[in-house]
């Protein structure tokens, strides 16, 4: 088996070059060691990104005492909120705080640190001057649908954050090694259109098996970006991304992903595969990007 493109970097050299909230060692709740989730624990790997909302009336008038206090000239709604819930003296506010996690804009999930250490990172998540293009990745483990005293009302599951890493599409591409045959406008057109065509598939929460494989490539393997390029440069489209269960298991749950480009000239389709293992709460390559061949009719 295969982790890697032999003509590229191991994906950890190259893609998330932000900070990341380190997995940490006991359970919120009862105390108890917590590194591994159950092997029956619903898994996250979603992107999107953090807002901050205010549960409670108390909560939101707390804020606005803090706010009069400080000096906040001159700032933005979003740096004043990013300022007040940063600084150490107002932490007991930003525990009070409903931390959403928006997919596509809709409201998906409530973002729980597993360790109250990690909570400064899911803050820094606000980013006082906020681009179209931020990212966020949360890894984490999906718990019980939030009762409605939790977040003023809404009621969408309870994620427990392991993982969290801050980006902005740019700078992910900017880091992906890019072979010297394909031009630099090029390929960064290419690596936008792929990213974006990712993560915005059809209820991608990143809950399933599939859509955790797809972002996880979409994040960590750089020969995905790279073959598209290259088949743009061949007079191909990519006419679909498809996700289905490996029959190649070996007591596993691994996951194919097919990327189908349909040549413009002759509409003759070619299809590449690479395989993911998802069994555990990290994924992780299993077989490099290859030719792919349809077993159906044999």
């Amino acid at each position: 088996m295969e982790n890697t493109d032999p003509d590229l970097p191991a994906a950890s050299s190259w893609a998330l070059p932000a900070s990341t909230c380190a997995t940490s060692r006991t359970c919120p709740t009862c105390g108890a060691a917590a590194d591994v989730p159950p092997a029956t624990a619903p898994l996250i790997y979603a992107l999107g990104r953090v807002e901050a909302r205010f549960p409670r009336l108390s909560v939101e008038k707390e804020y606005a005492q803090i706010t009069r206090r400080s000096d906040t000239a001159g700032l933005t709604d979003r740096q004043v909120l990013h300022s007040v819930l940063s600084k150490p003296e107002n932490r007991y506010l930003a525990r009070q705080c409903c931390w959403l996690f928006k997919i596509g804009g809709l409201e998906t999930y409530i973002l729980v640190p597993r360790e109250p250490g990690d909570l400064g990172l899911i803050v820094d998540a606000l980013r006082p001057a906020p681009s179209p293009s931020d990212v966020d990745a949360v890894v984490g483990v999906r718990g019980p649908v939030a009762p409605p005293d939790v977040c003023n009302g809404l009621q969408v599951p309870i994620v427990t954050v392991d993982q969290l890493y801050l980006f902005d599409r740019e700078s992910l591409i900017k880091s992906i090694p890019r072979p010297e045959r394909v031009a630099a406008d090029r390929f960064q057109a290419t690596a936008q259109e792929l990213f974006d065509r990712i993560i915005q598939l059809v209820d991608n929460t990143g809950a399933t098996s599939g859509h955790r494989a797809l972002n996880y490539l979409a994040l960590r393997y750089p020969a995905i970006y790279v073959h598209t390029a290259e088949r743009f440069g061949e007079n191909f489209s990519l006419t679909s991304v498809d996700v289905r269960s490996s029959p190649f298991t070996g007591g596993r749950e691994m996951v194919d992903v097919t990327f189908t480009y349909t040549n413009r000239a002759t509409d003759v389709n070619d299809k590449f595969f690479c395989r993911v293992d998802v069994t555990d709460q990290f994924p992780f390559l299993v077989t490099k990007l290859s030719p792919y061949l349809d077993r159906s009719g044999l």
